[in-house]
């Protein structure tokens, strides 16, 4: 699809060229019905500031209306959601739960609770709502009666951000819910004493997510490996019964999911076949003829998040964006921007030779695009795409943070951090021309680090700096940040030293025309390395004069035009480097926040903020 662009002049040399992608994202679809019977269609929106809120949809027409949620969503959305037997509608995000009531067709409750937000819900026996929120494992809970709400607060404890994925009541009155993903879990909570207690024993907790559902029979069953291992558990009044496996299982309805809830029966019988915010339509099959109808409905959306962009062969400034996942491609000589259903994440993106190179969340998925053909939508190893899918990484590459390719072998190479509950992430060697890859694990690196920037040295050499975060949800355990010297055609580690006491992440490095490699930590601190003496020469804080530097998870912090001038994209505007005294001076300051970065082409450079496009030209500056 294309969309017409009028780029706006917003002063000091910089151009807004409007919104990339300009579409939400849903977080959970339920089919249900309001005050007098009609079937209707309830909606979470999702865009770049967060959940902007609840969509109604009505099933017969398509006529819509959004309903604002009574807080403000900081970004934050719902993860879990759930629509009770007494037709209300819940959620709990940005340490608020909510409810909804179709009947009253209005935000009925709302109470703050400790951080912060569900990722499972569930309602007992007695009709009260449960969630459990990450990253601590904290339960609250509403009864819908005597509107009364209990926050119970924090009642497990781990080192690292725990993934509460699911959640059931027995019925005693007991709640088990299943903890990931570091090391997964079942925990048992007694709402009456307050205590809780953990139900597996530590020989059996494995990386990854467990799992609990509650049966008809009025037991909940579990098991510490959601990946389909036949060690299943009895749970029941606060006990753990190991059992040989499930027999004629009969899970306990309850309208309940994660982000991707879609509830698509009406009590009718009818039922949602589509419901698609990419093309604003809902198709819903009549129960009684049998007939599907499609309708169109709206609703406002501030755009899709962009991740990052960069310049592409054709011309063109390109990238992507998170929920929807979409990507983009704006021509400076039309004043267009187009957009189209991408593979992934688009996290990080390089041009090199002629091609477009894209490092993908999830699983760490590499992408070569030729803008000289036709797209053709990416399928997972299927030919004849364009982008091509190349080869994925899990779990040693799961959301990649730097592309980079060496200009004399054309090797290109991907990092990141690993698998959700993992700790330690790889690299990623592709060979464009032999068409041939080698991944490395964060073992044959550095142990327990993830490699965030890095920076083609001469001699077929990559300096490296990395990263003490795990996986999403993993256990950190590296003390400092680390820049390493590694050989691109051997593989070997050649050196390694945390020469920043203290600092945790590389945010980016860029070689300089004279050797020197510059580079930030944890996007406030600018240094300047001597890769021959292997040693800082340079170092300063930034955040106080300039703000932090652009951020996410490909930030692309550093731009180079052609001359060899060297740009850093900082929150609060863009600046040069001296190459030669290493002093840093605002070449402008940006009249909107920037968040990510950024590339060079044809006299501006482009960053984003937000789901907005911009563009600073540097026709002013003389140096």
């Amino acid at each position: 699809m294309s969309i017409e662009k009028t780029s706006i002049d917003i002063g000091n040399g910089f151009i807004d060229h409007g919104v990339a992608v300009p579409l939400s994202n849903n977080r959970g679809i339920v089919a249900t019905i309001d005050g007098s019977g009609k079937n209707i269609v309830l909606l979470w929106l999702f865009d770049c500031k967060g959940c902007s809120g609840l969509l109604w949809i009505d099933a017969e027409n398509g006529t819509s209306k959004e309903y604002s949620i009574p807080f403000s969503s900081n970004g934050d959305c719902p993860y879990a959601s759930l629509l009770s037997g007494r037709n209300k509608f819940y959620t709990h995000f940005n340490s608020h739960f909510l409810e909804f009531d179709p009947t009253q067709r209005a935000f009925t409750f709302s109470a703050e609770t400790a951080p912060k937000m569900a990722m499972a819900m569930t309602e007992s026996d007695d009709g009260v709502i449960w969630s459990v929120t990450y990253p601590n494992s904290s339960i609250a809970a509403f009864n819908p009666k005597t509107k009364e709400f209990t926050d119970y607060g924090q009642i497990h404890k781990e080192n690292w951000p725990q993934y509460p994925r699911s959640l059931a009541s027995d019925d005693k009155g007991w709640l088990y819910f299943a903890v990931g993903n570091t090391a997964s879990h079942i925990i048992g909570f007694n709402p009456q004493t307050r205590t809780s207690k953990p139900l597996i024993p530590e020989t059996e907790r494995v990386s990854g997510m467990s799992m609990v559902f509650r049966d008809l029979n009025g037991k909940v069953y579990g098991n510490p490996n959601a990946d389909g291992s036949n060690n299943w558990y009895e749970l029941y009044n606060g006990s753990a019964t190991k059992i040989a496996g499930l027999i004629n299982q009969s899970p306990k309805p309850v309208i309940t999911g994660d982000q991707n809830l879609f509830y698509k029966r009406f009590p009718d019988g009818s039922r949602i076949k589509e419901c698609d915010t990419i093309l604003r339509c809902i198709e819903v099959e009549d129960a009684k003829t049998g007939i599907t109808r499609k309708y169109s409905f709206n609703y406002r959306s501030e755009g899709a998040l962009i991740m990052g962009v960069a310049a592409a062969p054709d011309g063109t400034v390109c990238g992507g964006t998170a929920f929807p996942m979409r990507f983009f491609r704006y021509d400076p000589a039309a004043d267009v921007i187009e957009n189209n259903a991408a593979f992934n994440q688009y996290n990080t993106v390089l041009m090199h030779d002629k091609k477009f190179f894209i490092g993908g969340y999830p699983y760490g998925a590499l992408l070569e695009w030729d803008p000289a053909k036709p797209w053709i939508e990416t399928v997972k190893n299927a030919s004849g795409c364009n982008p091509e899918y190349i080869t994925e990484c899990n779990p040693a590459i799961f959301r990649p943070h730097k592309l980079i390719a060496d200009p004399k072998s054309g090797t290109v190479v991907l990092s990141g951090t690993p698998a959700y509950g993992y700790t330690g992430g790889g690299l990623l060697f592709w060979d464009p021309k032999e068409r041939s890859s080698t991944l490395l694990t964060h073992t044959d690196i550095i142990p327990h680090h993830s490699t965030a920037a890095m920076a083609i040295l001469p001699g077929g050499k990559l300096l490296a700096g990395t990263t003490t975060a795990p996986g999403t949800g993993g256990e950190k355990k590296a003390i400092a940040a680390e820049l390493y010297i590694i050989d691109i055609f051997s593989k070997n580690v050649e050196w390694h030293c945390a020469v920043i006491p203290g600092a945790q992440e590389y945010t980016d490095l860029c070689i300089s025309p004279s050797g020197m490699v510059f580079g930030f930590t944890d996007a406030e601190r600018f240094f300047v390395f001597d890769p021959v003496k292997r040693e800082i020469i340079h170092s300063r804080q930034t955040a106080a004069e300039f703000g932090y530097t652009a951020t996410n998870d490909g930030p692309r912090v550093f731009v180079t035009d052609p001359k060899g001038e060297i740009y850093i994209l900082f929150s609060k505007g863009i600046a040069r480097v001296n190459l030669t005294d290493y002093t840093i001076t605002l070449a402008a300051e940006s009249p909107v926040t920037i968040l990510t970065g950024g590339d060079y082409l044809c006299g501006r450079i482009y960053f984003s903020s937000g789901s907005h496009l911009f563009s600073y030209s540097l026709a002013k500056n003389t140096w």
